[in-house]
């Protein structure tokens, strides 16, 4: 689904205000429990994958994309995009699904802790982060019968989203800033995004080999943690696409 599109679906739902409350609550005696996990149309984030790959045991990327994503190209940026690839059974079931419920419940994907909230967000004028929150009521859910309120804020933070939209918010940021300019993306460009936001591990090897830090104004420290840290490797990385790409050098700027 294209960004238009996804906030076409969105802005088709009831919003939920600041201050209002919805009912909900998921948990192995709701009679619809698991039927969610399914039959999905699951984008991962950069983020996402590198939880997922962390609650896999480290699973090294190239695995992780091989076995378990599916890569293509956003219709509106033209970049690249992965999405979880769903099981061969009746139901299309999510590879991480069990009777008992998730098994990487720990390090799931960003869209599964905000169900059954949509989030949209947008640059604000001042680069700022403007977001809106909506109610997704699906037919067969039957949490919306449980007692527990929720405002939007707590239900993020019980569902530990603070990290997963930190990360995502930055991620947008620099795809909006790509669509704006309007450019187009190459085989080799392609390869060079794909393995700055889905490949941390194979990016870390990237940065030593092909000695990138000496071309660039960076702290010691900070070299050192974008190297043992994927995270780090991450956040460094959509700041060295927003260099290489669109020459925005805000938080990483190169040698004279």
């Amino acid at each position: 689904m294209t960004q238009d599109a996804t906030q076409k679906f969105l802005d088709s739902l009831p919003e939920l205000k600041p201050g209002e409350t919805f009912g909900f609550a998921c948990h192995p005696g709701v009679p619809c429990f698991n039927a969610c996990c399914g039959d999905l149309n699951l984008v991962l984030t950069p983020y996402d994958a590198l939880r997922l790959r962390r609650g896999l045991g480290g699973l090294p990327s190239r695995v992780f994309v091989e076995n378990l994503g599916e890569v293509s190209q956003r219709r509106d940026t033209g970049l690249p995009e992965m999405r979880l690839r769903m099981g061969d059974d009746e139901k299309r079931s999510c590879p991480f699904v069990r009777p008992e419920g998730c098994s990487v419940y720990a390090d799931r994907p960003g869209a599964c802790r905000t169900y059954p909230l949509g989030r949209a967000t947008r640059p604000g004028p001042e680069g700022e982060i403007l977001e809106q929150f909506f109610v997704v009521r699906e037919p067969h859910c039957r949490g919306f019968e449980q007692e527990r309120q929720w405002t939007a804020a707590q239900w993020l933070q019980d569902q530990g989203l603070e990290p997963y939209n930190r990360a995502n918010d930055r991620y947008m940021q620099l795809a909006a800033a790509w669509r704006a300019a309007g450019r187009g993306l190459d085989s080799r460009r392609m390869s060079m995004v794909f393995l700055a936001l889905y490949q941390p591990d194979d990016f870390q090897r990237f940065l030593r080999d092909m000695k990138v830090f000496d071309r660039l104004e960076l702290e010691p420290w900070r070299q050192e943690r974008i190297l043992a840290d994927e995270e780090a490797a991450l956040e460094f990385g959509l700041d060295w696409l927003g260099l290489t790409l669109l020459g925005l050098g805000a938080n990483l700027r190169p040698r004279p």
